[in-house]
């Protein structure tokens, strides 16, 4: 379905989507992850085609690797350029760090080092991925638990220069930012003022848990307070509504209560634009 993309959403997980397609949920859009969808078939491919049918979609995948050493996945690329083609998807989207290396994939999105030289090689490589996907590429800002040596740039700056650098769109993580801001000692609303909201293309909300010290990005529901009052703050400096997904992938609940947070998230956006 070609439609524009605004409103709340979902990532689609096949926990599910069956029972999304049996109702009249109030969702506007959602989101795919095309490793879990687009390589299967039966099924599960059915269901996939009947979801992408009933409503816009975006697609959102974790295999990129578009900071890491390893040439650009062509098989990947392909895949989400064929995707991307027979649904008319306004955007594709992965992950600012490094998830490949030579031998396979790493299955961790892994932070690469903020220094000019990176920006310069994921600048190419986001030139590249566009090219042959024929379609935007939107960056996600990803968490992280640990701080690289060779960082020179802040986590702010060195995801500015790659968005501004490339000329791509951001996806706004604003857990990751709560979650960063708190494994790494950072202002979490100095770091969305400094980012390029008009880049912005799409937000995730979800949830994290502590473990030991450090705040994992677990994607745990519901989305706590301390991201909501974040969202407010990304929406409000943006100056605009902004397409929203909503993200719960560990102990999956009732649908009832993960549409209960797509309810808050317009209700959080809208709040943040009054009187602007």
């Amino acid at each position: 379905m070609a439609s524009a993309i605004a409103g709340v959403g979902v990532l689609l997980l096949h926990e599910y989507a069956e029972e999304l397609l049996a109702a009249e949920p109030p969702i506007d859009f959602i989101e795919v992850m095309p490793e879990n969808w687009a390589r299967f078939g039966g099924r599960r491919r059915r269901l996939f085609a009947a979801c992408l049918e009933r409503w816009p979609a975006v697609s959102h995948s974790i295999s990129l690797s578009i900071g890491g050493p390893a040439p650009l996945d062509g098989e990947f690329l392909r895949m989400l350029a064929a995707l991307t083609r027979a649904h008319a998807l306004p955007w594709w989207s992965d992950h600012l760090c490094f998830s490949r290396a030579e031998r396979g994939y790493t299955h961790a999105l892994l932070p690469v080092p903020h220094t000019e030289e990176v920006v310069a090689h994921v600048v190419a490589r986001v030139r590249e991925a566009q090219a042959q996907v024929e379609a935007e590429l939107v960056l996600e800002n990803v968490a992280t638990y640990a701080r690289l040596p060779d960082d020179a740039l802040t986590e702010a700056a060195f995801v500015r220069a790659v968005i501004e650098g490339a000329g791509c769109g951001l996806l706004l993580d604003v857990n990751n930012i709560v979650v960063n801001a708190h494994n790494h000692g950072l202002d979490a609303e100095a770091y969305v003022d400094a980012l390029p909201l008009e880049r912005v293309r799409e937000i995730h909300v979800a949830g994290h848990r502590p473990r030991g010290e450090l705040l994992i990005d677990d994607h745990t529901g519901p989305v706590p307070e301390v991201v909501w009052s974040l969202y407010r703050r990304a929406i409000r400096r943006a100056g605009r509504a902004i397409p929203t997904i909503v993200e719960w992938e560990t102990e999956v609940p009732p649908v009832a209560a993960l549409l209960a947070e797509v309810a808050r998230a317009r209700v959080e956006s809208a709040r943040a634009l009054e009187g602007l």
